[in-house]
């Protein structure tokens, strides 16, 4: 008899996690996470926010990008809300601008987020595509995390608290291998070049299947990995208490639809850190090739002085 959840319990967490609610005219609710740790996880946050305007948008018109920028760390246990700013509605494009509160201590709504995202009609158009899929190992070749994850913790076992060991071993929705050593297990400096498989652990089926939660998934994915390849040139680790961090902005831009439930290759790099913040670039494919979104992020990333 065990309580660890199935992938098809997992999928279903996440999407109803990323299920907002409508309270009011362009007003929404979004769930917390049900086992969340502290902070409220980037990427839940993006993904809400994003639900909320696309659920804003009945015309057809598809989120082509986002732009956000995280304000206040988010508690975790309590719900978010989104408010809707319509602020351009034409014939081919319109605009909606998101604020994320959280209630404050007295009462009063406190901002966590703002983002704006864009939506377009589709159309076709001139293609044409300067940034090839790197040459790297098959999902299906490599291990998962979670197993890499599993034997970690055995081996660091007198050296891990109890909320970092329930943190690494935590069930997760989204599936990744990643092909390079998981970033924060050596010390040694290296490239700021990281390469991951991500999908969702099982099938999206029924009503939940559209391609506005698909991209609301990718969008929740697209926080994880990305901040750490800043990180790389250093050899310091979030995981072993070396670095103190928080995402400042994010990014995305959608180019064609994609799958979540199907492999998708994160591959991320990081050209620039200084002055206590790293800056950080996405790619994600699918298995075919295409290039489905790009990812774009800034964020504090300080040495944690000890003592």
């Amino acid at each position: 008899m065990t309580d660890t959840p199935t992938n098809e319990e997992l999928v279903a967490g996440l999407v109803r996690l990323l299920t907002v609610e409508k309270r009011a005219a362009d007003v929404y609710a979004g769930p917390p996470q049900a086992d969340g740790i502290g902070r409220v996880f980037g990427g839940q946050v993006l993904a809400q926010a994003l639900q909320a305007a696309q659920a804003s948008v009945t015309d057809g018109k598809c989120a082509h990008s986002l732009h956000a920028y995280f304000l206040r760390g988010g508690r975790e246990g309590a719900g978010i809300e989104y408010r809707i700013e319509r602020d351009f509605d034409g014939r081919s494009f319109a605009n909606r601008r998101v604020v994320a509160s959280q209630e404050g201590e007295d009462g009063t709504p406190v901002p966590i987020l703002n983002l704006t995202a864009s939506f377009q009609l589709p159309e076709d158009g001139l293609e044409h595509i300067d940034s090839p899929m790197p040459d790297v190992a098959r999902p299906d070749d490599l291990r998962p995390d979670m197993e890499l994850r599993r034997e970690i913790a055995e081996q660091w076992a007198d050296r891990l608290s109890e909320t970092q060991r329930r943190m690494m071993l935590r069930p997760r929705p989204i599936e990744m291998r990643t092909i390079d050593r998981l970033h924060w297990m050596s010390r040694e400096p290296r490239e700021p070049r990281a390469h991951t498989w991500f999908r969702v652990c099982a099938p999206i089926t029924g009503e939940a299947d559209t391609p506005e939660l698909h991209r609301a998934i990718i969008t929740y994915a697209s926080d994880y990995t990305l901040l750490g390849t800043s990180a790389l040139p250093h050899g310091l680790s979030w995981m072993r208490n070396e670095l103190v961090g928080a995402s400042l902005d994010h990014a995305i831009w959608f180019h064609r639809d994609a799958r979540a439930d199907e492999w998708l290759l994160y591959a991320t790099d990081a050209p620039w850190s200084g002055g206590g913040r790293g800056f950080n670039r996405g790619r994600i494919f699918n298995l075919a090739g295409e290039l489905v979104a790009s990812v774009a992020q800034e964020g504090m990333m300080r040495k944690r002085v000890k003592g």
